[in-house]
């Protein structure tokens, strides 16, 4: 089974409600309306640390150092009625940035409390495995579609301490 090589990054911070993650509006491409993490496809001879770290750039001009990056686990996507969507999503939180998140042509970012994230308006796969994974443990997760493409026939999940 074939998968494109994607990366999500998870910025985190304490607010002064409770632990935050930053999380945007996807406003074109794959997913838009949707609030997505931040990330994408990983570019021949990147790494996917790199990738992530380009890509939170790309999105929300903040700059997050590969030695500020956590593993937070790997998530299989299979779509059975579309493989050509297949994906392999390595996972990544980071404490320490540089700059505030902005605007971008492809995401308006936006700071939730990790206590209620919008999951109703988020892909539905989320609710399997980003609490784990902003939870400081590290995922790993096999996440089957529906053949509409958005709803999840099954998850199969781990997930282990740091």
């Amino acid at each position: 089974m074939k998968s494109t090589p994607v990366t999500l990054c998870f910025l985190l911070r304490d607010g002064a409600a409770g632990p935050q993650v930053l999380l945007g509006m996807k406003k074109t491409g794959f997913g838009i309306g949707k609030i997505v993490g931040l990330g994408g496809h990983v570019e021949p001879g990147e790494t996917d640390a790199e990738a992530a770290c380009r890509e939170v750039h790309e999105e929300a001009g903040i700059i997050v150092r590969e030695s500020d990056l956590r593993d937070a686990g790997l998530i299989e996507f299979v779509f059975p009625a579309r493989p050509e969507w297949n994906m392999s999503t390595r996972l990544f939180t980071a404490r320490r940035w540089t700059g505030d998140p902005v605007e971008s042509p492809e995401i308006i970012p936006e700071w939730f409390l990790t206590s209620s994230l919008p999951l109703e308006r988020m892909w539905q796969d989320a609710e399997h495995w980003l609490p784990v994974a902003l939870g400081e443990r590290v995922v790993d997760a096999v996440i089957t579609l529906n053949d509409d493409n958005e709803t999840v026939a099954s998850a199969e999940y781990s997930s282990r301490g740091v």
